[in-house]
């Protein structure tokens, strides 16, 4: 998954920085329509990620709390799950947060196709996001 969100704002970059001038307004329009259709996808899987990430928190937790509460018998056990939990939880931290950070740079760049393609907008600051270019 992260490839392909790197691939697709790689390629909005590039149409963005190099294509988007001199191409025409319908075709601006096809790839800002495209590319609304991957922002909304992303924001599906940041959706589930924020999910998954939280249940494994939890389950971190509980196992952490099964240190405390089982007896010496299952120790080790509870201790080994909550390493696995640990580093799971750690591991969809670090993908959740490039998912969300990736999904507001497509915010920034989306609205840079629509400043160029309504002068209105960006005349009255509704496209004006600030954003660093990637």
């Amino acid at each position: 998954m992260k490839e392909y969100v790197v691939q697709t704002m790689n390629a909005a970059r590039s149409y963005i920085d190099n294509d988007m001038q001199t191409a025409g307004e319908e075709k601006t329009r096809r790839v800002l329509a495209e590319f609304e259709i991957k922002i909304s996808y992303f924001q599906h899987e940041r959706l589930i990620h924020l999910m998954v990430t939280l249940s494994f928190a939890l389950f971190l937790l509980l196992s952490i709390g099964s240190i405390f509460l089982f007896s010496s018998e299952f120790l080790i056990s509870a201790i080994l799950l909550t390493c696995i939990f640990f580093g799971l939880t750690i591991g969809y931290v670090f993908h959740y947060y490039f998912l969300e950070n990736s999904v507001q740079k497509m915010y920034h760049m989306r609205d840079e196709i629509i400043a160029f393609l309504d002068k209105d907008l960006k005349d009255i600051g509704l496209t004006e996001s600030g954003a660093k270019k990637v």
